[in-house]
């Protein structure tokens, strides 16, 4: 695991050389190991081997059984592992038992998303919640944790709360964990105000939702770029959980009409829980929405699972019910590009990265969020100069004219500026 700069790029630390395990119950868990060796390279892990074992049901002392545990630290002794990964959430005990016994550091896929989270978080708001999600995750292993605890530096499993002795108790995580939960509270009181003042100024939400890595942040790059806003771009790069922070930008397009784009965060299979629960504040933007882009990878054999780890986590969240269209991404890796997946939700198949599409991606997004717009006639009196250019440059004008007694226009409005400018309507 590295240590990484602002810029979320490596600086220094050593390679963890891993081995993955995973443990199927009657399930096909290829897709699952796949993304756990993705994962595992999201955090700079060099991963050597898998090893998959079928079973009825986990064992409690080591999760994958006696047998088993000796075969695994074979493999560990000859590919000179030092740690190894498993796919399943893993006990306080089953972590302890496991480390004695491979001699070796032991991790499951929650402490690796977790840790990947903690490495990426760059906003005060995302530590906090990262270090929610640690400790609230360590809280019930803190036994198995011990060894983990007291471990120093900043490798992978041991990134984030900092607590770093092996006596430290259930109180003091509780304490911390109700000092963050206000500190997180303040800062929702903050968006609150923020999110008020958007509502008042009637310009609409679109939100970018989706599987990570997906291409949610180099589609806002893109219309960001289309909108003439490059400098306002967002962090991307091609790995999951490039980015964590939502981040909110304001697109304006060549008819005068604009509204507020927001990237959230990537969604993954097995989630951890406490990940939902730590970030349902930030997730919670999603429901002031009044779209949701998801956006899917289609250039992925798992493209439609994907969609489905999104839908679920939506769901999880109360807005799955939200107007929604479907941008399959990355068409241009895509080997047959007529063979897209069926959803009853609005869709069409683009490229961020080549400017695909966007532009009809667009139309779509207007169509929906301006659906309530109205045309107009007004007639604006010479001396409500103010009037003139605030429809100028907020509104989409159709033809102006300058007549004897005012100047003359043709305008789609909204319900607000519809009910505020009726006394100058053309009737």
């Amino acid at each position: 695991m590295f240590d990484f700069n602002e810029n979320n790029e490596v600086i220094s630390g050593h390679m963890y050389r891993a081995i993955l395990v995973g443990v199927s119950f009657g399930e096909d868990i290829t897709a699952s190991m796949e993304e756990l060796d993705s994962l595992a390279e999201a955090a700079y892990v060099e991963v050597l081997g898998q090893m998959v074992q079928p079973r009825e049901r986990p064992d409690k002392a080591t999760y994958i059984g006696k047998g088993k545990v000796e075969e695994l630290a074979e493999m560990c002794a000859n590919m000179e592992a030092n740690t190894v990964i498993f796919n399943n959430e893993l006990s306080g005990m089953q972590l302890r038992n496991l480390e004695d016994a491979l001699g070796v550091t032991v991790l499951d896929r929650t402490i690796l998303i977790l840790d990947i989270f903690a490495a990426r978080a760059t906003s005060s708001v995302g530590k906090l919640q990262v270090e929610y999600a640690q400790l609230r995750y360590r809280m019930p292993r803190l036994l198995g944790f011990g060894k983990s605890l007291s471990r120093t530096g900043g490798g992978i499993g041991t990134r984030g709360p900092g607590e770093k002795k092996l006596e430290t108790d259930r109180r003091h995580i509780q304490s911390r964990m109700d000092e963050i939960k206000r500190e997180i509270k303040e800062t929702e009181v903050s968006r609150g105000v923020q999110r008020n003042k958007r509502e008042k100024s009637e310009i609409p939400v679109v939100a970018l939702v989706g599987y990570t890595n997906a291409g949610k942040s180099a589609l806002m790059n893109r219309l960001l770029t289309r909108s003439e806003k490059e400098g306002k771009s967002v962090f991307e790069k091609d790995m999951l959980f490039a980015t964590l922070d939502v981040s909110q930008r304001c697109i304006k397009l060549d008819s005068n009409r604009e509204f507020i784009l927001t990237d959230t965060v990537g969604f993954v299979s097995k989630l951890p829980h406490s990940l939902v629960e730590a970030f349902k504040s930030t997730l919670e933007e999603v429901l002031y929405a009044d779209l949701l882009v998801q956006v899917v990878d289609v250039s992925s054999e798992d493209c439609e699972f994907n969609m489905q780890v999104t839908n679920s986590v939506l769901k999880e969240i109360g807005a799955g019910d939200i107007p929604m269209i479907v941008a399959f991404n990355k068409i241009d890796r895509r080997e047959n590009k007529y063979d897209i997946p069926v959803t009853s939700r609005e869709s069409i198949s683009i490229s961020a990265k080549y400017d695909i599409n966007i532009d009809m991606l667009e139309e779509k997004i207007c169509d929906i969020i301006f659906s309530n717009m109205r045309k107009a006639s007004l007639l604006i009196p010479y001396n409500k100069g103010s009037i003139s250019s605030y429809l100028c440059d907020k509104c989409s004008v159709a033809a102006m004219e300058y007549k004897d007694d005012g100047t003359y226009f043709e305008v789609e409005l909204n319900p607000a500026d519809y009910s505020r400018l009726t006394q100058y309507m053309v009737r």
